[in-house]
């Protein structure tokens, strides 16, 4: 394991060439401690590789200029992990599928005749397939003029519409692409707010400009993504309910609702009835109408009082075509009810 990470250690070190890496980002692509790092650099220096690092703010970790190594080979595991890569639709999306199986051709072919063998084992072990099961792919008709724009650092005009349905114009600096449950986003640079995050599907006019931009210095692009999904989070729409919950109920509850929000559900006592009252943090009101109604007499609405009497309109809804009467007179007709007549309608001819 130690000479795996050794390796990859003195790959990240090659791959930056006279550019320094602090022990914190080499620590954070191994997933290991910066103590850790300078251990293994050690026994780097201990084997000839001319290894220096630079004390002070602007300091770093690099190979001395100029010196590389020709070891290249491939550990059982990365084989494996490559061998199990799939081409799925989001590299169709931006014409890249049949550079990926190419390239996976080439990378068998460059392979030892042990490894070429064990790529197609666990490539047929193991597949990756990203799509979900009843949502279609969202259509993004200008992803061709974003992909343009990030891979020529040129600036891209926008049409956009916003989640409440505002639109806007503006012009950005497109950073990078990411697709997340087949759903394509842009990150971009704005002047009014700095990096920001479009969804491709409401990007209704796109066009690529002559002007070019600058990535901004150390710029990175998973970590500007995961920042943003964090604040995401922490800033989404907040719909708080008062729900009361059988043993059925909550455990129905906890199957449909983010983990972390079960931990808060316990905290409260159960009556004698066997019911215990919790508090649910919706995204907003709509959801919480589907999810409460879906789950039967096992949850009952108790707060905020709007909540309540939407879920008992739904309720009297449903009674009025499922209650006792109704199936009394399905039955007495024998076969199914006939649908209510609407007002004003011609009457059916006989």
């Amino acid at each position: 394991m130690r000479a795996d990470r050794l390796l990859s250690l003195l790959l990240l070190l090659q791959q930056a060439k006279s550019r320094q890496l602090t022990a914190e980002d080499l620590a954070r692509r191994l997933q290991v401690s910066a103590r850790t790092i300078y251990r293994d650099l050690d026994a780097l220096s201990s084997a000839g590789v001319p290894v220096y690092a630079n004390r002070g703010p602007n300091g770093g970790i690099a190979l001395l200029e100029g010196w590389q190594t020709s070891l290249t080979g491939l550990t059982q595991a990365e084989v494996q992990a490559l061998s199990a890569v799939a081409a799925p639709g989001a590299l169709a999306d931006i014409g890249l599928s049949a550079a990926l199986q190419s390239g996976l051709i080439k990378l068998s072919a460059a392979l030892p005749v042990v490894q070429r063998s064990m790529a197609e084992h666990a490539r047929q072990r193991l597949h990756v397939d990203a799509s979900g099961w009843f949502q279609g792919r969202e259509v993004v008709p200008h992803l061709e003029v974003l992909r343009e724009g990030v891979w020529q650092d040129r600036k891209v005009w926008l049409a956009y519409r916003d989640f409440d349905g505002a639109a806007s114009e503006r012009v950005v600096d497109p950073y990078g692409l990411v697709i997340k449950a087949e759903r394509w986003y842009l990150v971009a640079g704005t002047t009014e707010r700095g990096p920001s995050v479009f969804r491709g599907a409401r990007v209704e006019g796109a066009r690529l400009l002559d002007e070019g931009f600058a990535r901004p210095e150390g710029f990175d692009l998973p970590s500007c993504w995961k920042a943003w999904c964090e604040r995401f989070a922490e800033r989404r729409a907040s719909y708080v309910a008062t729900l009361r919950v059988t043993e059925e109920g909550e455990a129905a509850l906890r199957r449909i609702r983010p983990s972390g929000e079960h931990e808060r559900w316990g905290q409260g006592k159960r009556g004698r009835d066997g019911t215990r009252t919790v508090t649910v943090d919706f995204e907003r009101e709509s959801i919480a109408v589907s999810q409460i109604v879906g789950l039967g007499r096992d949850v009952e609405a108790v707060e905020p009082a709007a909540l309540r009497a939407r879920i008992e309109g739904i309720a009297a809804d449903l009674r009025a075509v499922y209650g006792p009467r109704r199936a009394a007179r399905t039955r007495a007709g024998g076969g199914a009810a006939a649908p209510p007549r609407r007002r004003g309608g011609r009457k059916a001819a006989r």
